[in-house]
């Protein structure tokens, strides 16, 4: 119980009250003022979090350039998993093209995780973004669509020659360490269309 220290007496102080009745003592009036002013401090805190926390969760992003680059990293993953079934004689090869493009589609992804940041609790914030009008369909988790039939060694490497133009092309349009890992992407994907795969 917390220990309650006297109020200093107040000069010309009037209750109103009878003086023969017992007169309320100042630091209960002092208390009762204090919690109020507690309470409404309280709920002006809390109404300012949640008005702040509302206009930042209404925000809505423009996509991270590199997330195209994910998806299709993602797909091309998929689609030389699934080649495999029809030519098990590039199992090595495909399996190689796979891993890789599953590491490319791994580092966009940390470095859009990157720019949107981490709580210091190791959450992501709220991070909505506008829906993509092109590039290739993709699982919200990240994972590609895998393909409806497996594609041929020639469609894969049709595939990974477009990646590797539009990885080429953004590295050209951004600067830094984003350009350098698009440029190191693009020539991966060089080299499993026109080495791994030939």
């Amino acid at each position: 119980m917390p220990i309650r220290l006297p109020a200093p007496p107040r000069a010309g102080r009037t209750t109103g009250m009878p003086s023969d009745r017992h007169e309320p003592r100042a630091d209960a009036l002092d208390r009762r003022s204090a919690i109020r002013l507690a309470g409404g401090a309280t709920v002006g805190v809390l109404a300012l979090g949640a008005a702040a926390g509302c206009t930042g969760d209404d925000v809505i992003h423009e996509p991270d350039p590199l997330a195209a680059q994910e998806v299709a990293a993602r797909a091309d993953a998929a689609a030389a998993t699934a080649a495999i079934a029809v030519a098990p004689d590039r199992h090595a090869a495909l399996t190689a093209i796979a891993a890789e493009r599953t590491a490319h589609a791994d580092a966009l992804r940390s470095e859009i995780d990157r720019v949107i940041g981490v709580y210091a609790d190791g959450t992501k914030p709220v991070h909505r973004t506008r829906a993509s009008e092109s590039g290739p369909s993709a699982v919200a988790s990240g994972s590609a669509v895998p393909p409806n039939t497996p594609p041929s060694v020639e469609t894969l490497r049709a595939r990974l020659a477009e990646s590797r133009k539009s990885a080429a092309d953004l590295a050209r349009a951004l600067d830094g360490y984003r350009a350098g890992l698009l440029a190191s992407i693009s020539a991966a994907c060089a080299v499993q269309a026109g080495v791994l795969l030939r």
